[in-house]
């Protein structure tokens, strides 16, 4: 199995630029928000059956899914919401660990928005980093990039495991707080210490498949 590092962090802590530094400097790099979307997409292999599970009204004029007014529903609905899931998360996964087999890098980076939040992935990483900035400017960096409101964020974020429970269960921590080349000096320093640690003589085990679950 290749070494898997788990990525995560709330929402606006900026997990996509830690991700793109973690890329640029050679690691791979396997992510459930990208997954979801190339899944979700016109032609995706998800939209037949949110199509069926939801209606026309949640598939776009593209053909895609309706995110805007899915997200809505969602977060109205909480039985929605897990039918939403249990048609995603078996996709994503069997996706993911198709990904991760395929890898030819010393190491993968597996991004998990929801790590935490839905136990997922955590047998497969061997190691955790959260992305971590003030929660008030994880306010505004949401705001100024999604234009939803602030009490829109909030009502996210109350969704997701706190911020002191996130940096407890953290391996590792980015701290995002200032500028992109402070969160760069980071990144490069971790991407060194998972090179070192994936260097080591690996386990004796199998990376498990779709038929696995």
């Amino acid at each position: 199995m290749p070494f898997c590092v788990g990525l995560t962090g709330g929402i606006g802590c900026g997990k996509s630029t830690a991700t793109d530094i973690f890329r640029a400097l050679g690691a791979a790099v396997v992510d459930t928000d990208e997954l979801s979307h190339e899944l979700t997409r016109s032609g995706g292999a998800a939209i037949a059956a949110i199509r069926n599970a939801f209606g026309m009204e949640y598939i776009a004029a593209d053909g895609s899914l309706d995110r805007a007014r899915m997200r809505k529903l969602v977060f109205a609905e909480p039985e929605a919401r897990h039918k939403l899931e249990a048609i995603l998360h078996p996709l994503i996964r069997a996706a993911s660990y198709a990904r991760i087999a395929a890898a030819q890098q010393p190491y993968v980076l597996v991004v998990v928005p929801l790590l935490f939040e839905t136990g997922a992935y955590r047998e497969l990483v061997a190691r955790v980093v959260v992305v971590d900035c003030d929660e008030i400017l994880q306010i505004a960096r949401t705001v100024r990039r999604s234009g939803l409101t602030d009490a829109e964020v909030r009502a996210i974020m109350a969704t997701q495991v706190p911020r002191e429970k996130r940096l407890a269960a953290a391996d590792d921590v980015l701290h995002n707080d200032g500028d992109v080349e402070a969160l760069r000096r980071q990144v490069e320093a971790l991407h060194a210490k998972y090179l070192a640690l994936a260097a080591k003589p690996p386990e004796a085990t199998a990376v498990p498949t779709s038929d696995d679950f």
